[in-house]
């Protein structure tokens, strides 16, 4: 008999892994997972690692629906993976929290800018968050050696095996949904970190508001089309986030009809850039 395991047999390598009924399935069934451009930063940690192979198997896996399932929490994201064996594997990505005095910080530093509150507030991430954490020397993405831990109940030897790499490609999508499930990540949900924005905005502004305001200043109302010709330098007006035209898309449950073999989705979603280039 062979001193070999079981698992690094041919026969059973070759073996496809079990089907999952009601799995959770990532939307995008062909080309780029990642859409925006925190998640593909996230997808790039993974890319770092230089798992050849073990990339397109896990979209495989992440596009199949072989996860069953997945539960984003401060610190950790864990996940069931259905693989060849009967029991699914139990895989979890593990990312440093940020304590109170980092978090602090950070919502003071956002707080303190009415361009990343605004931004934040209205569901978007600027890209320009990542180099006002970094000054304050907090990184929001993980590094490829340090922080991130990555752990899978599977018998393959090499991490991250295919299963970890699905789940990346799964939570890449989550992120390109809902960019807080990243903070969350570091120890804030969305609710808790929004209404901490919110209560320093409103401490600051009422620190720096008189008790009456000036007679002399006019309604809001009479100077919306000249507000920010008489803003002090170096004040522009809030930028909406920058989202991919298609990302509406990535919102609505795949339809189960397909047309020449593709999905409605996909057909939809050369309409919508061609829609936002001619803008």
């Amino acid at each position: 008999m062979s001193d070999r395991p079981f698992w690094a047999d041919e026969d059973y390598a070759a073996r496809k892994p079990l089907r999952v009924h009601g799995g959770v399935q990532i939307h995008s069934t062909r080309g780029t997972i990642a859409r925006t451009w925190w998640s593909a930063r996230f997808i790039g940690v993974l890319e770092e690692l230089g798992v050849g192979g073990r990339l397109s198997r896990g979209r495989t896996y992440a596009r199949s629906g072989q996860i069953v399932s997945l539960d984003v929490d401060a610190g950790a994201a864990v996940a069931l993976v259905q693989g060849t064996r009967p029991a699914p594997y139990r895989v979890r990505i593990g990312l440093r929290v940020w304590d109170k005095e980092q978090w602090a910080r950070a919502e003071q530093a956002l707080a303190d800018d009415a361009f990343y509150a605004a931004t934040l507030l209205a569901g978007g991430m600027p890209t320009e968050i990542v180099e006002l954490l970094d000054g304050l020397g907090l990184s929001l993405f993980p590094d490829a050696s340090g922080e991130l831990s990555m752990d899978c109940s599977c018998p393959d030897v090499t991490v991250p095996c295919k299963h970890l790499a699905a789940v990346f490609y799964l939570l890449a999508e989550r992120f390109d949904a809902d960019p807080f499930e990243l903070l969350a990540l570091r120890g804030r949900d969305r609710e808790t970190l929004l209404a901490n924005l919110r209560e320093r905005r409103g401490t600051a502004a009422t620190e720096r508001e008189p008790s009456a305001p000036p007679a002399s200043v006019p309604p809001l109302s009479e100077v919306l089309d000249r507000f920010y010709d008489a803003a002090p330098a170096g004040v522009t007006p809030p930028r909406p986030p920058v989202t991919s035209p298609d990302a509406v898309l990535d919102q609505v449950p795949e339809l189960p009809a397909r047309v020449r073999g593709s999905s409605v989705t996909d057909l939809l979603r050369p309409a919508y850039r061609e829609l936002a280039a001619d803008d």
